[in-house]
């Protein structure tokens, strides 16, 4: 599969990027992605929400009244869930979120997403996304002139440079990664993958192995 690749006025050049079809051409797996990303939300949940039991809130361990002879029902506890003030009955406590991904599931799962981006016509290849200066402009130039300014944007490049760093973490629904280091959500989580040459080579090549 070929792909054309624009340059930084937002024009298409001459040069294109072979990529191979078993990574941006298959049919995507949608229950792989769904699993992929559940996984991956649910290893950013801190897991630190907690209630105190009955053997942790504030009063006495003193038996409020006889067992008999009263004729009230029996209560052993002030601290019981079920009075108020009491401990709470089967309540959070911290653990951890985390779900297991098989490797292979994890790899489909990131192929499958490119596809769906390829299909789509989600994916623009600039020739190298190095930039002079690291003011933001540069960027919402870069921007405005591929015509992005209403999308959701995930930049995924070779190399992680510091100019095109720090112009682009002040922008809104812009996310800049290492196109090694995408998740499926990453992937998945924007309207528009933009790559630079380098970029799409390197994860190609990785996942094509």
């Amino acid at each position: 599969m070929k792909l054309n690749i624009l340059n930084q006025s937002g024009n298409k050049t001459k040069k294109t990027v072979e990529v191979s079809d078993s990574v941006f051409g298959i049919e995507p797996n949608t229950h792989c992605i769904y699993l992929a990303v559940k996984a991956e939300l649910a290893s950013l949940r801190q897991g630190t929400s907690s209630s105190k039991t009955r053997g942790e809130v504030s009063g006495s361990n003193k038996k409020p009244w006889r067992q008999k002879g009263t004729g009230r029902s029996r209560v052993g506890s002030t601290r019981n869930p079920s009075r108020v003030h009491g401990g709470a009955a089967f309540g959070p406590k911290p653990r951890e979120y985390n779900l297991k991904v098989n490797k292979k599931v994890k790899r489909l799962a990131r192929i499958s997403a490119l596809s769906d981006k390829a299909a789509n016509n989600s994916i623009i290849i600039v020739d190298n996304l190095n930039f002079d200066t690291p003011k933001t402009k540069a960027i919402v130039s870069l921007i405005s002139k591929l015509k992005l300014q209403s999308k959701k944007i995930t930049i995924l490049v070779d190399e992680l440079t510091e100019n095109l760093h720090l112009g682009s973490r002040n922008i809104m629904n812009i996310a800049l990664i290492s196109a090694d280091s995408a998740s499926t959500y990453d992937i998945v989580d924007c309207d528009i993958l933009l790559f630079d040459q380098s970029g799409i080579e390197s994860i190609n090549s990785k996942l094509s192995n």
